[in-house]
C-alpha cells in the first residue's frame, strides 16, 4: 500500500539509515520521518485521525515540526528541526511557528518562581562541614593532605548512563571539564590573594571554580587549608553575599552532598519543597540514589525515606518512597511485548475505567527502565490514540502528577525537561535563583551542553541569553562561565 506524499521531505537521516546491503527497499536518507511508529503496520490511515491529545485541530504539525509523544520534545537529531512541548501543562514556546492554543503550564506545573531557599547560616544545622570526602587522596606530592575520618568517602558520583535511551546518550558532555596540568596548591594560592586585604578579586575567583571539576575543588579546598590553616568556604562565605555566595557554596560541595543538601534543605522547617524532592529523585540514577541516600544519613544523622513520610502523603509519598529505593531496571534491551502489556495495563487503570488505580502508575513507571517507558509510550499513543503524558495529566493532579510526569520526560529526553525548569525558573517576573543554580551546577559535568541545545531549540533563544538578561554582576558572570558562555 502506498500513502500519498508519505514519507515527507526534509527530516533528518539517522544514523546507520538505510542498513548496508538493503539500500533498494528502503526510503533514501534525509526523507525518514521521526521514528513513532507511522505509518502503522499491516495498513491504515495515514496520519491516524486526529485526537485531543494531539496539538491543534486539523491534525499533525507541518513536517519539520513533528513532536514526540505528548507532544515533548524527543531526543535531538543530528541536524533535526526543533521539536516543542505543548501538551497538558508545557507552554508553548516564544515564537514558535506553527503552533497555536498550547495551554499554559497549571499551578502545579514547573513554573516560574518560589521563594528562594533560605540558607540559614548556609547550611543544615547552620554550618556547613569544614572538610568534605576527597581529601583522603594526596593531591600533591610536596605536602601530606589531611584525612577527615568524619566523614565518609563520597569520591564525585561515577556517571552512569545506563537508563538513558542509546540515542541520548552518544556524545552527552558537560561544560566543565577536569582542568589539564591541575595544580591545587597554584590554586588554593590564587583564591587567598583573591580575598586577602580589602575588596575581593571575583575574577580571579570566576576564573578558579568555574574552570576545575568538582573532584579539583575539593582538592582545592584541602590544600588551602593545610597551606593556610583556615577553611576556604568560612573565608568565601565572609567574602560573598546573596545569590553569588549560593552558586559558590554549591560548586564547593562534593557532588553527593550537594544532592542530599538540597533534599534536606527542601523538608526542613516550615513547608516542603515538593520540586526539588521531585528534580532530585525522579531523575538520577540507580547508583546516584544510592549514595545520596547513604550521605544524607551520615552527614545529617537522618533517614530519608522517614523524612519523605513526614513531610508528604498519599500517593506522592509512595512514588518518592520507590524512587528512594535506588532499584529501578536499568537493563537496555527494550522488550516490546512486555510494553505493549504495559501500555494496556496503564490505559485500563486509568483512561479504560472510571477513577484511576494509581498503584498500577506507581508500579510501572518506578520499575521499568528509560528506555522500556519510551517504548511503552510508544505502544500506549498507538493503542490509546492519546499520549501518555496527555492521560497522567487528565488522570492525576497536584504533585504526584508533576512527578510521574518528569518520569516519563527522562524517558523521553532527560536533557529537554531539564532545559524546560531552566526556562520557568527565569520565566516572567523575578528568578527562581536556587532551582537555576542547582541545575547549572548539577549538571554541569554531565550534560549541560546538550541541555543548552534543547533549550535554544525549544525556546528560540539561547540560555546564555536568558542567564544575561535575568541576573547580573559576578552572579551572572560566574553563572555564564559555567555553561561555557
Amino acid at each position: 500500500m502506498s500513502y500519498p506524499g508519505y514519507p515527507p521531505t526534509g527530516y533528518p537521516p539517522f544514523p546507520g539509515y538505510p542498513p548496508a546491503g538493503q539500500e533498494s527497499s528502503f526510503p533514501p536518507p534525509g526523507q525518514y520521518p521521526y521514528p513513532s511508529g507511522f505509518p502503522p503496520v499491516g495498513g491504515g490511515a495515514y496520519p491516524p485521525v486526529p485526537s485531543s491529545g494531539y496539538p491543534g485541530a486539523g491534525g499533525y504539525p507541518a513536517p519539520g515540526g513533528y513532536a514526540a509523544p505528548g507532544g515533548y520534545p524527543g531526543a535531538p537529531q543530528p541536524g533535526g528541526a526543533p521539536s516543542y512541548p505543548g501538551v497538558q501543562g508545557f507552554g508553548t514556546p516564544p515564537g514558535g511557528a506553527g503552533f497555536s492554543g498550547y495551554p499554559q503550564p497549571p499551578s502545579q506545573s514547573y513554573g516560574g518562581g518560589p521563594a528562594q531557599v533560605p540558607l540559614p547560616g548556609g547550611f543544615p544545622g547552620g554550618q556547613m562541614p569544614s572538610q568534605y570526602p576527597g581529601g583522603q587522596t594526596p593531591y600533591s606530592s610536596q605536602i601530606n593532605t589531611e584525612s577527615f575520618p568524619s566523614y565518609p568517602v563520597f569520591s564525585p558520583v561515577s556517571l552512569d548512563y545506563s537508563s538513558e535511551p542509546a540515542a541520548m546518550t552518544q556524545g552527552v558532555q558537560g561544560t566543565i571539564r577536569p582542568a589539564a596540568n591541575f595544580d591545587a596548591m597554584r590554586d588554593a594560592e590564587i583564591l587567598r590573594k583573591a580575598m586577602k586585604g580589602f575588596g575581593t578579586d571575583e575574577q580571579a575567583i570566576v576564573d578558579v571554580v568555574a574552570n576545575r571539576s568538582n573532584d579539583q575543588r575539593q582538592k582545592i579546598k584541602a590544600a588551602f587549608k593545610t597551606m593556610y590553616g583556615k577553611d576556604l568556604i568560612k573565608d568565601l562565605k565572609s567574602e560573598l553575599s546573596g545569590n553569588m555566595e549560593e552558586l559558590i557554596l554549591a560548586l564547593f560541595m562534593p557532588t553527593t552532598y550537594y544532592d542530599a543538601w538540597s533534599l534536606r534543605n527542601a523538608m526542613k522547617g516550615a513547608g516542603t519543597q515538593e520540586r526539588v524532592l521531585i528534580e532530585i529523585l525522579c531523575t538520577r540514577t540507580n547508583q546516584e540514589i544510592r549514595e545520596i541516600v547513604s550521605c544524607y544519613q551520615s552527614e545529617f544523622g537522618r533517614d530519608l525515606e522517614k523524612d519523605i513520610r513526614s513531610d508528604t502523603s498519599g500517593h506522592f509519598e509512595r512514588l518518592l518512597v520507590s524512587m528512594c529505593q535506588g532499584n529501578r531496571d536499568e537493563n537496555q534491551n527494550v522488550n516490546h511485548q512486555l510494553a505493549q502489556e504495559d501500555a494496556q495495563r496503564l490505559y485500563q487503570a486509568g483512561e479504560g475505567r472510571l477513577g484511576t488505580d494509581e498503584s498500577c502508575f506507581n508500579m510501572i513507571l518506578a520499575t521499568r527502565s528509560f528506555p522500556q517507558l519510551k517504548a511503552t509510550m510508544d505502544a500506549y499513543s498507538r493503542m490509546a490514540n492519546r499520549d501518555l503524558l496527555s492521560s497522567v495529566g487528565r488522570e492525576f493532579s497536584g504533585n504526584v502528577e508533576s512527578g510521574l510526569k518528569t518520569i516519563l520526560q527522562c524517558a523521553l529526553n532527560r536533557s529537554a525537561f531539564f532545559a524546560e525548569r531552566l526556562y520557568y525558573s527565569m520565566k516572567g517576573a523575578g528568578t527562581d535563583d536556587s532551582t537555576l543554580v542547582r541545575i547549572v551546577v548539577t549538571r554541569s559535568e554531565i550534560d549541560l551542553v546538550q541541555i543548552k541545545q534543547m533549550f535554544n531549540q525549544m525556546y528560540q533563544k539561547t540560555l546564555g541569553t536568558m542567564i544575561a538578561s535575568d541576573t547580573s554582576g559576578d552572579y551572572r558572570r560566574l553563572l555564564l562561565a559555567i555553561i561555557g558562555q
